[in-house]
C-alpha cells in the first residue's frame, strides 16, 4: 500500500481552483484524501477527481468553538488513518490541520502560504491573526510560501525561522496548465459568438477581472477608474467574472450601484471555466491589495492577455513591467485609470505585452513541472522519515 497523504483546505473551492488536478496526480503515488468543509461539494470533488474525501466543517471567520470541534474531529480521523503527510492550504485549514496533525503524531506536516488576510487588518484582529499564523508555523515541519514576497513578509514579521521555509520552483501553489489555457482553442467565430452572447460589441476593448468581487481585490478602484475611462473612450467594456461576498468584504454602495447600472459593466457570477471570458478579453485588470501567487494572472498570461497588476508580492513576480504587463501602486485609483487609458490608446504596447505573455508563463510556470517538483519534495521528506 502506498503511504497516505492528507490534503486540507477550508472550502472545496480551493481544491477545485487552487489545486486543480494536483490531488489526482498525487493519487498515482500516494493514497490521497481531500479534507474540507461543504460536504456535498466536497463529495462531488472527490468523485470528479477520484480521491477519497473526509468532511470537516470549517469557517473562514474567527470561530474558536467551531474550530476546536473541527480540530478534534480531524484528530480522531488522523489517528485512525495514520498518514505519512498532512499538507494544508488556506489560513483556517492551516491552524486546524497542523494542530490536529501534531496531536496525532503525523511525521510530515506541511503548510503552503498562498496569501495572508492579516496584511489588510488592524488592531486586535490583526494581533489575533498574527498569533494564529505563528502558531500554525510552529506546528508544521515545513512551510511553503508560494512567492518570494510572501517569504520576505514571513521573515520580516518574525513568524518562523528561515530554515523552515522553502519556495517550490519559481513560486505558485499549482503552476498553470498551458495546454488547457491556450488561446488557440478559440476561433474567431467562437469569440464573435461569445461577445454576442454577453452583449459586448466587436469594437470594444475588454478589460477583465476574475476573482471575488470584494474591496480588497481593488474592485472599488477598478469600477471607478473604468467609469471615468468609458466616459472618455466609449468603446471599452469591463467584464467582472466572480462572486460577490457581501458578508465578508463588501463593496461600497456607489460601486455596487455602478456595477448594477452601467451598460458597459458585465457581471457573470462564479464560473467554473473562465477561458471563454479570457478569450474575448484584451487586458486583465487585477488591482488587488494582497495576494499569494495569483492563478488568474498566470491564466491570463497563458491566454496571451497582458495584465495590469498591483505592486504586491506574487503579482510583481509573474509580471515584469512593460514586458508582459504593467505594474501600478496598490490602492491607487488614479494610477489604475492612467494605466488602463495607456493600454486603450497605445495599441503597439498592448501588442508587445500580449506577444510576451504566454511565452513567459510557459517558460516558468508549467503545471506538470510544478507537480513533479512537489512530488520530489514529498519523496525526499519520505526518505528522511524512513532513515530516522
Amino acid at each position: 500500500m502506498p503511504p497516505k497523504l492528507i490534503r486540507i483546505t477550508t472550502v472545496p473551492l480551493s481544491l477545485e481552483k487552487l489545486l486543480e488536478g494536483q490531488l489526482s496526480f498525487m493519487n498515482d503515488h500516494y493514497e490521497v484524501t481531500a479534507v474540507s468543509a461543504e460536504k456535498a461539494r466536497l463529495d462531488r470533488y472527490g468523485r470528479d477527481n477520484r480521491v477519497k474525501t473526509f468532511h470537516v466543517e470549517m469557517t473562514r471567520a474567527i470561530t474558536p468553538l467551531k474550530d476546536m470541534k473541527a480540530v478534534l474531529k480531524l484528530y480522531r480521523f488522523l489517528k485512525k488513518e495514520n498518514p505519512l503527510i498532512v499538507h494544508t492550504h488556506t489560513p483556517k485549514a492551516g491552524i486546524v490541520g497542523m494542530l490536529a496533525a501534531k496531536m496525532a503524531g503525523v511525521p510530515v506536516r506541511l503548510h503552503t502560504v498562498a496569501g495572508m488576510p492579516l496584511m489588510e487588518t488592524t488592531g486586535t484582529k490583526r494581533k489575533i491573526l498574527e498569533q494564529v499564523e505563528k502558531f500554525t508555523y510552529s506546528l508544521a515541519t515545513r512551510i511553503y510560501p508560494n512567492s518570494r514576497g510572501l517569504k520576505e513578509i514571513i521573515l520580516k514579521e518574525g513568524f518562523v525561522e528561515e530554515q523552515k521555509l522553502k519556495i517550490l520552483g519559481k513560486g505558485s501553489s499549482n503552476g498553470i496548465d498551458t495546454e488547457y489555457f491556450d488561446p488557440r482553442r478559440y476561433s474567431e467565430e467562437d469569440k464573435t459568438a461569445l461577445r454576442k452572447e454577453w452583449k459586448i460589441t466587436e469594437a470594444d476593448l475588454v478589460f477583465i477581472f476574475i476573482g471575488r468581487l470584494v474591496s480588497e481585490k481593488g474592485i472599488n478602484e477598478l469600477v471607478s477608474a473604468f467609469n471615468e475611462l468609458q466616459l472618455k473612450h466609449p468603446d471599452v467594456s469591463l467584464l467582472l467574472v466572480g462572486p460577490f461576498e457581501e458578508e465578508l468584504d463588501p463593496l461600497s454602495p456607489s460601486t455596487l450601484k455602478l456595477i448594477e447600472n452601467h451598460p458597459k459593466i458585465i457581471t457573470t457570477d462564479y464560473q467554473i471555466d473562465v477561458r471563454p471570458f479570457l478569450a474575448i478579453s484584451d487586458v486583465l485588470a487585477f488591482p488587488s491589495y494582497r495576494e499569494g501567487f495569483p492563478n488568474v494572472v498566470m491564466q491570463a498570461g497563458a491566454m496571451r492577455i497582458p495584465s495590469i497588476v498591483s505592486d504586491i508580492n506574487g503579482c510583481n513576480e509573474i509580471i515584469s513591467n512593460e514586458i508582459n504587463g504593467l505594474i501600478i501602486p496598490a490602492k491607487s485609483g488614479k494610477s489604475l485609470y492612467t494605466t488602463m487609458e495607456k493600454l486603450v490608446t497605445d495599441v503597439e504596447l498592448r501588442k508587445i505585452l500580449s506577444q510576451n505573455s504566454r511565452e513567459m508563463i510557459c517558460e516558468h510556470y508549467e503545471r506538470k513541472e510544478f507537480w513533479e517538483i512537489l512530488l520530489k519534495e514529498y519523496k525526499t521528506l519520505e526518505q528522511e522519515i524512513s532513515k530516522n
